[in-house]
């Protein structure tokens, strides 16, 4: 008997990671299948209904997409580096609670959050969340949640406009594969929708011509100064804001989707032959160098879990080109949970290492480079070098970023045009609204904000508000089906979790940076924390005339009753 349990503790030990990525999978998967359902139900989706990438295609911004390529230009948009940054952040605390927090908050919040968001678009023309608060809780939200929204948006751009440029400085060889993904985008994007090639057809050739060329284009560095790069980056992300997205970002970010895929791919096969032990304890401590547990864990893995980012994306981008709300279930709700598998593989990579290690590694190159030794320690396991492994790893993490970089471009042009929008436009009106404008204005003062050099002191205050951009997208949506409903639990309670973790966070960050002396950043946080009671109080005061009687808005189509 005791040999017995002695062989029982030793396979559960060199099992561990397995057990992890394996019980993770299913878990998400069942999720899936049933809890979308579900919310399926819930929110009314018809495939019979007209989507607004048909109703009113512009070619430009409104263009209906397959269901493969939109769901790789949505995961690559929310994907970035978010969902390995913060699990590798998040494993100070230990394995455990990182790992529920990924795992429940992916399936119940941050993935309920998504697949609502994109479905209230939908129902209000294709719009941002902005106009679902202004249909339902009044004009002043609106106005609010779109200057909170572009501010996040620009810090967004700012931040990975640096964090791009330091990874083509710092590996001189990413650049010009970054290059040949657009180069590729491009011809793929007139391929698919200009000729009568079969999708898989293309694909598999532009990813064959991806796959072999990396190697060669990666041995030709381009060598340019950080302000180079700089410049260079403003003026990519100008064209991709104003470029009809069938052209560059739907194809880029279809084709980019791939590149993580393979990582994942991989990265989850050599967990199976290389069998890594977890060498983290599951709870280390509560107090850490981050700050306490909570609320600190629950903005630090954001992405995995949930991100306000992603209702942008949802709404901004992916609503304006869904082609059939029978799509919705699986971009919506099934990007976020393929977002946490990676967030779960990217804290395998970091738990999976003794913790002097981890701390060796972090202080080497941040987080990244511990996904990035992680996941080439577990591919070499396939007969791929290290060095390689860990080279591709880092290469999928730069090109996201590049994603994200230009998606946040495109989702500020939406904000700032949006918030300028009058029933009465004048000249000045329809200056402000103009793509081009809007999208230089935003690009001026994201490079204001680089050359600063203040996103570096932000940054920690742009988690907190990122969750309260997901809790205030969350109060849009639980506003917009309670009234309609009335059976909003599915949404509302996700809304508390959320309020809750994020003002907690702002609250103490601004009294950390009372403390320190910057009282630039204790501002910040105080004016989003009022930001959010103000909203509050709007929907407050909405809801209660709702319930005096007052209409709602007719402006999209009730819930099916059938599905209440």
């Amino acid at each position: 008997m005791l040999e017995w349990k002695l062989l029982l503790q030793r396979t559960e030990r060199d099992m561990s990671g397995i057990l992890l990525i394996l019980g993770s999978g299913v878990l998400l998967v069942a999720a899936y299948v049933f809890y979308g359902a579900y919310l399926s139900r819930r929110l009314g989706i018809d495939p019979s209904r007209q989507t607004p990438a048909h109703e009113q295609q512009d070619g430009v911004d409104y263009v209906p997409a397959r269901k493969q390529v939109l769901l790789g230009h949505h995961f690559a948009s929310i994907a970035g580096a978010g969902p390995i940054v913060g699990p590798v952040l998040g494993a100070v605390f230990g394995w455990l609670p990182a790992l529920l927090w990924i795992l429940l908050g992916s399936i119940f919040v941050g993935a309920v959050h998504d697949f609502s968001a994109l479905v209230a678009s939908l129902r209000h023309r294709g719009q941002s969340i902005g106009r679902v608060i202004e249909d339902e809780i009044g004009g002043t939200g609106k106005i609010l949640f779109l200057i909170f929204s572009w501010s996040a948006l620009v810090l967004v751009v700012a931040v990975f406009a640096k964090v791009v440029t330091k990874t083509f400085v710092a590996n001189p060889g990413v650049a010009p594969a970054s290059a040949l993904f657009i180069v590729l985008a491009l011809a793929f994007g007139w391929i698919n929708y200009r000729t009568r090639v079969p999708l898989a057809v293309s694909t598999c050739v532009a990813l064959l011509v991806m796959f072999v060329a990396i190697p060669f284009v990666m041995r030709v560095p381009v060598l340019l100064p950080a302000e180079t790069w700089i410049w260079v980056l403003f003026l990519y992300c100008t064209v991709a804001s104003v470029t009809p997205v069938w052209i560059l970002l739907q194809p880029r970010d279809y084709l980019n989707s791939f590149l993580l895929y393979a990582v994942l791919g991989a990265g989850l096969a050599g967990v199976f032959f290389s069998r890594p032990t977890i060498q983290f304890p599951m709870f280390t401590q509560f107090q850490s160098e981050l700050g306490p547990m909570f609320p600190i864990l629950f903005v630090t893995v954001a992405c995995g879990a949930i991100s306000g980012f992603h209702s942008l994306v949802a709404s901004g981008t992916t609503a304006k080109q869904l082609n059939s709300e029978a799509d919705a279930r699986a971009i919506g709700y099934g990007g976020m949970l393929i977002e946490a598998l990676l967030a779960v593989l990217a804290l395998l990579a970091a738990v999976h290492l003794h913790q002097g290690e981890y701390a060796a590694l972090k202080a080497a190159g941040g987080p990244v480079h511990i996904f990035s030794y992680g996941v080439g320690s577990f591919m070499a396991s396939l007969g791929i070098s290290q060095q390689t492994g860990q080279s591709f790893a880092a290469l999928a993490v730069s090109a996201f970023c590049l994603t994200t970089l230009d998606t946040a471009t495109r989702l500020a042009r939406f904000a700032f045009q949006e918030l300028f929008q009058s029933s009465s436009p004048g000249r000045a009106n329809a200056l402000l609204t103009n793509r081009f404008t809007a999208t230089l204005i935003t690009l001026a003062f994201c490079f204001v904000l680089v050359r600063s050099g203040s996103t570096d002191r932000v940054w920690p205050l742009f988690g907190a508000a990122n969750q309260l951009l997901a809790a205030l997208a969350l109060l849009a949506v639980s506003v917009w089906i309670g009234r309609r409903s009335g059976k909003n639990a599915f949404v509302r309670y996700p809304m508390f979790i959320m309020f809750v973790v994020s003002l907690s966070a702002l609250a103490l960050q601004a009294w950390n940076n009372l403390q320190q002396g910057h009282y630039v950043l204790a501002g910040l946080a105080i004016l989003l924390f009022a930001l959010a009671g103000v909203l509050v109080r709007e929907t407050a005061l909405a809801m209660r005339r709702a319930r005096a009687g007052e209409s709602v808005s007719e402006d999209e189509p009730l819930l099916h009753p059938q599905d209440l």
